[in-house]
């Protein structure tokens, strides 16, 4: 998932002065790609990645002259280049990147929390960049939902840009025309970190829950034995809901964008929560167990084409940690085959 909810984090945590840097244009081949950003502290702290390791030492190293002048920097790093004399060390990567580089100022530290409000309460926000050889010049907009903007942007905001975002035409990031006019800007889309609930607080739900945690998800665990849904068992989770299938579903703000599964263990209650997810638009379902108990679960029903039965990929995992590496490995493809489907529809 993308580094930015990191880096919010990190920056609501921290009063130290920073440096947000991010892949704005991209030629031949990266190891990541335009919308990807880490932030850099004054002190050597980073977080988030932009590269292997090739670009990181050079921006670091560029930190402090960035604080002290105050004013955004674009660079281009050539990586095609397997000449040690281009620039670092000649890693002959195949790309061309071009990587925009913002002091984060008073301005744009509170405009980055308010971009965290938004994401946290699962609202698609869009970056609007204004890139220029003159510092004085750079600017930038957040669009929120379709039409709410907030950010600092030099002269008029042009209006066509919120006709294009609430129409999804910038949804795929980089470079972008502005429509009337003979200019660029980068766009790209933050989405809400993709949510997850583990109905069952067992012990496999543990490694299950770290690991979608640290890959990117918002993990919830649910169960009605209060002894299991303990913090020392869940630290990484956002929430903890200690009650009975139909009582915590009934809590949950279900969405398209949800993803869930079942581990409790106990037939009556996944049944139960079979008939309760059923009813609802959901990216995921997973279901734990095998093949013949989920056909008893069923009574000769089917699932529904989204649902996963059993869960996980199948790479013949064994033990708790095997399986819930099987299960996110799952949860990651199904991600990010619906993010690729939607930006191909959205493109047309």
């Amino acid at each position: 998932m993308e580094d930015i909810h990191r880096i919010l984090e990190a920056l609501q945590q921290r009063k130290q002065r920073s440096v947000l840097a991010t892949i704005t244009r991209v030629e031949g081949s990266a190891y990541r790609k335009e919308g990807a950003s880490m932030l850099l502290f004054e002190d050597g702290t980073q977080v988030g990645v932009l590269s292997t390791g090739c670009l990181e030492a050079d921006i670091a190293a560029r930190v402090p002259e960035l604080l002290a002048a105050g004013v955004p920097q674009t660079y281009v790093f050539d990586l095609d280049s397997t000449d040690p004399l281009s620039w670092g060390e000649g890693p002959g990567c195949g790309g061309v990147i071009q990587v925009t580089a913002l002091p984060v100022d008073g301005s744009l530290r509170r405009h980055l929390l308010t971009l965290k409000e938004y994401l946290d309460d699962q609202i698609e926000v869009m970056l609007i960049l204004k890139m220029d050889s003159d510092p004085s010049a750079y600017g930038y907009s957040f669009v929120a939902g379709s039409r709410h903007r907030f950010g600092e942007w030099p002269g008029v905001f042009p209006e066509a840009m919120l006709d294009w975002a609430a129409a999804g035409r910038l949804r795929r990031s980089g470079m972008q025309v502005v429509p009337g006019a003979a200019e660029e800007v980068f766009a790209h889309t933050y989405c809400p970190k993709p949510r997850l609930t583990l109905f069952g607080a067992g012990l496999d739900a543990r490694p299950l829950a770290a690991f979608a945690a640290a890959a990117g998800f918002s993990v919830t665990v649910s169960d009605w034995r209060a002894a299991l849904c303990e913090r020392s068992y869940f630290p990484d989770v956002h929430m903890l809901l200690d009650g009975f299938p139909e009582e915590m579903a009934g809590r949950i703000r279900w969405t398209p964008n949800d993803y869930a599964v079942i581990m409790t263990h106990h037939f009556r209650r996944d049944r139960e929560l079979i008939r309760i997810l059923s009813g609802h638009n959901l990216a995921y379902v997973g279901l734990l167990g095998s093949k013949r108990r989920t056909q008893r679960l069923l009574e000769g029903g089917s699932l529904p084409e989204h649902w996963h039965a059993p869960v996980g990929l199948p790479i013949g995992a064994d033990g708790p940690e095997e399986i819930a590496f099987s299960i996110v490995a799952e949860l990651i493809q199904v991600y990010r085959f619906s993010r690729k489907r939607r930006l191909s529809y959205e493109a047309t």
